[in-house]
């Protein structure tokens, strides 16, 4: 399979990325362990978490995925050089503010290494900007990292374009480690936060782009188009605010390519975002095999000018 690179990093992915928030949380060990598996056999090599995952679910602390990963790597054929970690830190956990002070990144980092059982992470990226903290002194502790090997390349998460901006221009001024990937909430519903300014500052500057929400917590994979439909489901919070006239309207011009293409909604949801010029790679979730073979018929399909201007109109 084609990899990609990412932005400045050095690092080649594949055109999709795993989102591993659901090990440890809907997809137990064994199920984690089946669809990295596959997820590998299938030429993939990227895999994305964080160190809050899965702090949400009652009895967790976080880093039950960073856990399972490790696991997997440590008894899996897989070469740790063939697998590109990525994983975050400076969420809050329920009410623990951690943040992205210089003394809490050394912590983490350690911890995640240790869950990880691996001596380096690919790509550490903060997961949120913190206003308490000088740039300089996140951005000093990413160096330090760098220096010690145990991070290869650094990004962030959740930033806006003058966020984003405002930390290229620290990186410059000190010659620190500047952000080469952004990892931004971006799909055909949610559209408004990442096109435009934001999207234009990665293209320009050679940023990486890995969104997350690519499937818009499986709004996009069409079987939510009522309100009952989404009780019981994971993330039905979520949900619940795109069943309306506007996520109707884009699953309809879904529907339409699917029947031109025959591809299912969540392929072509993917798809749409393959065409992206500043997306690199979108991060997608799967708690079955059947749900990950849509990442492979996503790589595949090929969006015409004409589907895709009608998919863009559809979600503006």
């Amino acid at each position: 399979m084609e990899k990609r690179a990412l932005g400045r990093t050095g690092l080649s992915i594949a055109p999709i990325v795993f989102g591993g928030n659901v090990f440890g949380w809907t997809a137990d060990e064994k199920t984690s362990f089946q669809l990295l598996d596959a997820f590998f056999d299938a030429g993939f090599n990227a895999i994305d978490t964080a160190d809050v995952y899965s702090a949400w679910v009652p009895g967790h602390q976080g880093g039950e995925s960073e856990a399972i990963i490790g696991n997997w790597l440590k008894q899996s054929s897989v070469k740790r050089e063939d697998a590109v970690i990525v994983t975050k830190v400076g969420f809050d956990n329920n009410e623990r503010k951690t943040g992205l002070s210089a003394k809490w990144i050394n912590e983490a980092v350690d911890a995640s290494l240790k869950r990880l059982q691996t001596d380096y992470i690919d790509l550490y990226l903060a997961h949120k900007p913190d206003e308490d903290v000088p740039l300089e002194e996140t951005l000093g502790a990413f160096a330090r990292l760098k220096e010690q090997g145990k991070i290869r390349a650094v990004g962030c998460s959740n930033y806006s374009a003058e966020q984003l901006q405002a930390s290229l221009d620290v990186a410059a001024r000190t010659n620190l480690p500047r952000y080469d990937v952004l990892q931004p909430e971006y799909n055909l519903y949610n559209r408004a936060d990442f096109e435009g300014p934001l999207a234009d500052l990665c293209v320009k500057e050679d940023i990486g782009v890995i969104n997350y929400y690519s499937l818009a917590a499986g709004f996009l994979t069409g079987k939510y188009r009522a309100k009952v439909d989404t009780e019981g489901a994971a993330r039905s919070y979520r949900v619940e605010g795109y069943v309306n006239d506007s996520g109707l309207a884009v699953l309809g011009a879904m529907d339409t390519v699917a029947a031109e293409t025959g591809a299912k909604l969540a392929d072509i949801a993917l798809a749409w975002l393959l065409r992206k010029k500043a997306v690199t790679a979108p991060i997608a979730s799967a708690t079955s095999l059947s749900q990950l073979e849509s990442f492979k018929r996503a790589t595949d399909l090929k969006l015409t000018d004409d589907m895709m201007a009608l998919l863009d109109k559809a979600g503006a």
